[in-house]
């Protein structure tokens, strides 16, 4: 990558960083964010975030993102995903295998009724 030589290269940088994150997400009525640090992926979150992809597909869901982030800090509870929808308040669920993934999207984001059994934490981290 070559060195930046000015303040107004930063910000145009930036600046398309940004318009390409707003239109990642534009139009999009939520997100469902797993996290993917070490223990995470050694938990099982890769499995995790194919469930969650695949169902999206299978019920023709095209308006919720799905991203990856780092580790929530929640480590015990592991795999851990953040469901955002639109209008309300995040949900981070603990402990999703690949079926309760599918549950979680079935029921929450399809149905709009958390899934009280696997919460771990309401509100954002």
């Amino acid at each position: 990558m070559a060195k930046i030589k000015s303040l107004e290269e930063l910000m145009k940088i930036k600046e398309n960083a940004m318009k390409g994150l707003k239109m990642r997400n534009s139009g999009k009525r939520g997100k469902v964010i797993v996290a993917m640090g070490t223990c995470g992926i050694a938990a099982g979150a890769k499995d995790t975030l194919r469930a969650i992809v695949d169902s999206l597909e299978e019920k023709g869901i095209d308006d919720v993102s799905v991203v990856q982030s780092g580790c929530f800090g929640l480590c015990d509870a592991e795999p851990t995903i953040e469901v955002h929808l639109e209008g309300s308040d995040p949900i981070i669920y603990g402990h999703v295998t690949p079926a309760q993934a599918k549950r979680v999207v079935e029921q929450h984001i399809v149905g709009g009724k958390v899934v009280g059994d696997l919460i771990v934490k309401r509100g954002e981290l």
